[in-house]
C-alpha cells in the first residue's frame, strides 16, 4: 500500500522482482502447509494440489503427477517437504537481486523528490545498531527453538492422520486472507484460481499505468481520496 501511495513501483525493476518475492513465499506457506506430518499434513496437501486439478484439460494428471499416486500418499509429503525446504533459498537469492536492483536506483521517499543531498556517511553507528538487534533476536529464537520447541506448536499436529477426517480447527494464514477470500467467493473453481494469482500478478501491471507527473500521491488530493476509497 506504502509503495502505491508514494510511487515505488517507478523502480520497476524492484517493484516487479518484488511481486516475485510475495508470489514465492506464498509458495513456500502453501507446501509447508503439510508440516510437521500427522492429521494436518493430508488435508493440507489436498486442499493445496485441488487447486491444480482447475487447469482445463490437463489438470487431473497434473494432481496425479505431483500426488505421485492415486492420492496424497508419503511421496506427496517428501516432496512437499522438499520444495518448503528448498524455496527459502531461492527467496533469499530473489531478496539478494531485489536489493541488488535497489542500490542501482537509491530508495523512494515521501516527496518523491532526489535526496543524495541528505545522505551522510553513518555506516558504522547503523552497522553495529543493527547488528546488535539481529544478535538478540537470533539469541531469542535460538533459546525458544532448541529449549521449548513445542511452545509455539498446535495440538492438532499431534493427532495420529486420518485422511478421511478433515482436521477440527484449521487456522488459514492471517497475511493471506485475501486471497483466500478471492478463492472462495467465486462460484467456479478456475475462476477462483485465476482471480486469486490476478489480484497479485496485478501488481506487475501498475508501473505501465503511471501517467502522472508526479511520483507520489503526496500533492494530489484527488488521487488521494480515489487511493483511500478503494483501499478502506
Amino acid at each position: 500500500g506504502r509503495g502505491l501511495y508514494y510511487g515505488s513501483y517507478l523502480s520497476k525493476e524492484t517493484w516487479n522482482v518484488g511481486v516475485v518475492l510475495l508470489l514465492l513465499v506464498m509458495a513456500t506457506a502453501f507446501v509447508g502447509y503439510v508440516l510437521p506430518w500427522g492429521q494436518m499434513s493430508f488435508w493440507g496437501a489436498t486442499v493445496i494440489t485441488n487447486l491444480l486439478s482447475a487447469v482445463p484439460y490437463v489438470g487431473n494428471t497434473l494432481v496425479q503427477w505431483v500426488w505421485g499416486g492415486f492420492s496424497v500418499d508419503s511421496a506427496t509429503l517428501t516432496r512437499f517437504f522438499a520444495f518448503h525446504f528448498l524455496l527459502p533459498f531461492i527467496v533469499a537469492a530473489a531478496a539478494i537481486v531485489h536489493l541488488i536492483f535497489l542500490h542501482e536506483t537509491g530508495s523512494n521517499n515521501p516527496l518523491g523528490l532526489n535526496s543524495y543531498a541528505d545522505k551522510i556517511p553513518f555506516h558504522p553507528y547503523f552497522s553495529y545498531k543493527d547488528l546488535l538487534g539481529f544478535t538478540i533476536m537470533l539469541s531469542a529464537l535460538a533459546t525458544l527453538a532448541l529449549f521449548s520447541p513445542n511452545y509455539l506448536g498446535d495440538p492438532d499436529n499431534f493427532t495420529p492422520a486420518n485422511p478421511l477426517v478433515t482436521p477440527a480447527h484449521i487456522k488459514p494464514e492471517c497475511k493471506f486472507l485475501f486471497a483466500y477470500a478471492i478463492l472462495r467467493s467465486i462460484p467456479n473453481k478456475l475462476g477462483g484460481v485465476l482471480a486469486l494469482l490476478a489480484s497479485i500478478l496485478i501488481l506487475m501491471v501498475v508501473p505501465f499505468l503511471h501517467t502522472s507527473k508526479q511520483r507520489s500521491l503526496t500533492f494530489r488530493p484527488l488521487s488521494q481520496f480515489l487511493f483511500w476509497t478503494l483501499i478502506a
